[in-house]
């Protein structure tokens, strides 16, 4: 589970807030998938709608042009985000994402690795509305600044809980990585990280950094589908 912050600015979160306030909203049950339309309760901006589109094709930019994400996911197909609400009383019970999705408008389909949830709402604009997901080390809880974050497995069992009070606005989205094996990925999202962190230190012999970056990609030669 990764972290980013402020992959939108302020300015930029206003924007998308106030594009998506004047859209149509639909119930979110029926774009959900098999047992999770059992336990999904939210409404979602229309995907065909000509803006809405506009928006998504915005953000998917800004992935491209997001490093950590990049390192997080080393993404080879991106589903294009979908922006999702949550009123009062509404929630999205224990769920795992599909497996394999098609690519709207398309023949094409991915297999979901990672998941992404881009808050729009700020923390204290809302009561609930917590992403809970479950891992190895038990639940995180996760609600964070509006334009931040959070990367995760799309194997791991999720769920949003009840909005209690005010309204939850967020973009999500799954990728398909150039790497499947999970284990593999969180390795090379380390290396990576430490080589980003040593390339902002000042004295740091560039031997031993061309060494490590010649390690990182020959591990993503060795185990990237493509």
């Amino acid at each position: 589970m990764v972290v980013i912050e402020n992959m939108l600015s302020p300015q930029e979160v206003a924007r998308y807030r106030e594009v998506l306030t004047s859209l149509p909203w639909a119930d979110g049950r029926a774009t959900a998938m098999g047992m999770s339309a059992e336990v999904k309760n939210n409404h979602q901006a229309d995907p065909a709608d000509p803006t809405v589109r506009q928006l998504a094709n915005q953000l998917l930019s800004r992935m491209g042009e997001t490093p950590q994400l990049i390192s997080a996911a080393l993404p080879h197909r991106i589903f294009p985000p979908v922006f999702n609400r949550y009123g009062e009383r509404e929630e999205y019970g224990w769920h795992v994402d599909g497996a394999i999705m098609r690519i709207p408008g398309s023949n094409d389909v991915l297999r979901s690795d990672m998941s992404m949830t881009l808050f729009l709402s700020e923390p204290e604009e809302y009561e609930g509305g917590e992403l809970v997901i479950a891992t190895e080390f038990g639940e995180q809880r996760v609600k964070l600044p509006a334009g931040s974050a959070v990367v995760y497995p799309s194997s791991s069992l999720h769920k949003v809980t009840a909005v209690t009070g005010g309204q939850r606005l967020a973009a999500i989205t799954w990728m398909q990585s150039l790497v499947a094996d999970g284990a593999m990925r969180q390795i090379l999202f380390e290396l990576d990280q430490s080589i980003q962190n040593l390339l902002r230190q000042q004295q740091v012999d560039r031997g031993e950094l061309d060494r490590l970056h010649h390690v990182y990609h020959n591990l993503i030669r060795k185990c990237a589908e493509v």
